[in-house]
């Protein structure tokens, strides 16, 4: 199989190379863009098929699909292993102007469902229409946090 080759799998749209399959979920994506700062020789957001997994190596395609911070991003080996590395204790991150990024072993529960992952963005604004993921509505409608520096006290 080429890269330019598509497919389903449990997590989205299945970019296949020959070391590894990038799964793409869109409703997921708030085009956070640590993939494209990444590797930018995979993904080309400008070009369609969008991910080129044959771009570079194998395991640094893995690397930078872990560092999605949304969940929209997930890979799969040849031989079937998949990334699921032993997630540590669950960390919630508020980032400024923006979701909640959630590291650990997650477990979302909607009215659709239940998603397991390691790694999901959810919604601070309100205003999602993707509840209770983020989907970038902040952005647009120029929802500001109220965060400040944690309390002493």
């Amino acid at each position: 199989m080429t890269s330019f080759e598509l497919s389903r799998d449990r997590w989205g749209k299945a970019y296949v190379g020959g070391e590894v399959t990038v799964s793409y979920d869109a409703a997921r994506c708030i085009h956070f863009a640590a993939c494209v700062r990444g590797l930018p020789d995979v993904f080309r957001p400008g070009e369609r098929p969008w991910i080129r997994p044959d771009g570079a190596a194998g395991r640094l395609v893995a690397e930078v699909v872990l560092s999605c911070p949304t969940g929209a991003l997930h890979f799969t080996a040849p031989d079937g292993t998949t990334e699921t590395p032993e997630p540590g204790p669950t960390v919630v991150e508020p980032q400024p102007d923006g979701p909640l990024f959630v590291r650990g072993q997650v477990v979302v529960r909607t009215p659709n469902g239940e998603l397991r992952d390691t790694r999901v963005a959810l919604c601070r604004c309100g205003a999602s229409g993707n509840q209770p993921f983020c989907d970038g509505t902040h952005a647009r409608i120029g929802w500001r946090s109220s965060d400040g520096p944690p309390s002493s006290g």
